[in-house]
């Protein structure tokens, strides 16, 4: 059993690795007791792959966790798997809402129209957590420089009531993240050139013009900024759906 809260665990580990590179916060991440059992949770999305790229390195068979919300882009799939063999990751888990709860909540595809919140949850927020409940921590790829609820972003932060969520890249900047991708030949999303710097679900991402946020395609025209997945704190926790 992990000691002591995840405040305290939080606040030690930060101060533990403060001064430590991306790579080596993931590496010891995945040893450290602190942590307990950890899992990577991956969209294979624009910048995905640096993270991935860095746990080959270090853990090519720690578990990486990838929901498939079915509502993606054909070309994330494609990727996906593509990243995959490329990178010989070798514990790769594909995510699902059962048959069972799109037929309740979803039967006909169009929930993210009338309420993005509810379909996010039911198909991405409440598999996750069927998962995730059996770790104690896991890795993310969020950045400070994705600002919103980002932007105080530390190393390692708690997420109540018993896990610990680790950002490896919580301080790069943009250009560390592209200089990486281009240093290790890191293969692309195929979307990214056609002007998706942030991706989802196809029906909630849209393109991004020249001197936009990143994510500014992502539920356009809403307020919404987030799948759920990140929200802590009394913002959309994991839960059961409403009806």
């Amino acid at each position: 059993m992990l000691d002591g809260n995840l405040d305290t665990r939080a606040g030690r580990l930060n101060d533990r690795y403060r001064h430590h590179a991306a790579i080596e916060v993931l590496r010891r991440a995945v040893t450290d007791p602190d942590l307990g059992k950890v899992a990577l949770v991956s969209s294979f999305g624009a910048e995905s792959v640096v993270l991935l790229h860095m746990v080959s390195k270090v853990a090519p068979g720690l578990p990486v966790l990838f929901i498939d919300t079915q509502m993606l882009f054909p070309e994330t799939l494609d990727y996906q798997r593509e990243v995959a063999a490329k990178l010989g990751l070798t514990n790769v888990q594909v995510i699902t809402a059962s048959e069972a709860e799109i037929a309740a909540h979803d039967p006909d595809g169009t929930l993210h129209k009338v309420n993005p919140d509810a379909c996010c949850d039911f198909r991405k927020t409440v598999p996750l957590e069927r998962v995730l409940s059996g770790y104690d921590a896991w890795i993310t790829g969020r950045k400070r420089f994705q600002n919103g609820q980002r932007a105080a972003l530390e190393f390692f932060e708690p997420e109540p009531p018993a896990r610990l969520r680790v950002n490896p890249l919580a301080h790069w900047r943009p250009e560390d993240v592209q200089d990486y991708m281009i240093e290790n030949r890191l293969p692309r999303h195929p979307l990214v050139a056609k002007g998706y710097p942030s991706i989802g679900c196809a029906p909630c991402t849209s393109p991004v013009a020249p001197g936009e946020d990143p994510r500014s395609g992502r539920w356009r025209g809403q307020e919404k900024s987030e799948c759920g997945i990140h929200f802590i704190g009394g913002r959309m926790v994991r839960g059961k759906v409403s009806a």
